[in-house]
């Protein structure tokens, strides 16, 4: 995918190729950190001056992204939908990376009027080099962005808006914020991020450690669900939902196109069912798309689906009962 460079789109094709090294695939880290608080004080990082206030900042995602589908959760599941305003660019990048459709009332881009995503980032940075991402939180009365990146856009949304809705539930409940962080930390380097470390490897030794490292989280996962209800206990918590979109693309997506393909979700006895009860939490499945998530991962690619074909199955039944309410 293409990049800004000093506030100039470019393409992939005229990108400076990086150094291959080892063929591992690192993440390139997300760069613009402030938050939005109940206050408007500073967050742990950035500066201050973002208040929440309804109707004041917008969401933009993208429905298959993984990352983007934490926030999706995240909105439904502290009933923001009318605090914090929300476009989904269209499901596929073009040369110009994310872009909008203005003339679909479901992804057109109501705040700025933008063709594509990376004019939102130089309209809040002019001189902006990066990737440009999806989630990203805009501030409509500053017209700058606040943030883009997932694991803190949730956060905001799970205590910044508190007063403005009648949703009180905390995912990230201080007695339980270390074992979360450190559930996170395992989960995000070896199973959110370790589907891509495996897809994207450009050599077999760096495939392998991937692909070890993912199912021997995941086997343990399965383990701690066995006597409890949720990763951190008897409620779900930040970890859970950060869990979930991964597991969710898993069996459509990541098992086939990204030769994840020890152990299917299905194959797991207590990873399966915990999977499907997430799903059903009220407002969830509404951020599901198992097809857009199929026709995305298994979309043309020179790398690792050159005829374009996308295959049929699997279809696993996320609405099947869970049978966890034993717990």
């Amino acid at each position: 995918m293409g990049k800004l460079i000093d506030g100039v789109w470019t393409k992939e094709a005229d990108v400076p190729a990086s150094k291959v090294g080892d063929g591992a695939y690192r993440r390139e880290a997300s760069s613009m950190r402030n938050w939005v608080t109940p206050d408007g004080a500073p967050g742990p990082s950035g500066e201050g001056g973002f208040e929440a206030a309804p109707g004041r900042y917008h969401l933009y995602v993208a429905v298959n992204c993984p990352w983007a589908h934490r926030t999706l959760i995240f909105r439904i599941l502290k009933r923001l939908q009318d605090v914090v305003s929300l476009t989904t660019v269209l499901p596929r990048r073009t040369e110009e990376g994310w872009v909008f459709d203005n003339d679909s009332p479901a992804h057109r881009d109501p705040v700025m009027g933008a063709r594509a995503l990376h004019e939102i980032y130089t309209a809040a940075e002019p001189s902006y080099s990066g990737r440009v991402t999806v989630p990203v939180i805009w501030d409509k009365a500053r017209r700058t962005i606040v943030n883009n990146e997932s694991s803190e856009i949730i956060r905001m949304l799970n205590s910044a808006f508190t007063a403005l809705t009648e949703e009180a539930a905390d995912y990230y409940p201080q007695n339980l914020r270390t074992e979360i962080d450190a559930l996170n930390d395992e989960i995000y380097a070896n199973v959110n991020n370790g589907v891509y470390r495996c897809g994207f490897a450009r050599t077999q030794a760096a495939y392998e450690a991937a692909f070890d490292d993912l199912f021997a989280t995941l086997d343990r996962l399965d383990r701690r669900l066995a006597d409890r209800r949720y990763l951190a206990g008897a409620r779900p918590t930040e970890a859970d939902w950060r869990l979930f979109p991964t597991l969710a693309r898993f069996d459509v997506a990541y098992y086939g196109a990204f030769k994840c393909n020890l152990r299917r979700l299905a194959d797991y006895e207590n990873l399966w069912p915990y999977a499907r009860e997430l799903y059903q939490w009220p407002g969830i499945a509404e951020t599901v798309d198992l097809d857009l998530y199929k026709r995305g991962y298994y979309s043309i690619s020179a790398l690792r689906n050159p005829s374009g074909i996308v295959p049929m199955g699997p279809r696993p039944d996320f609405d099947r009962p869970h049978g966890r309410d034993a717990f």
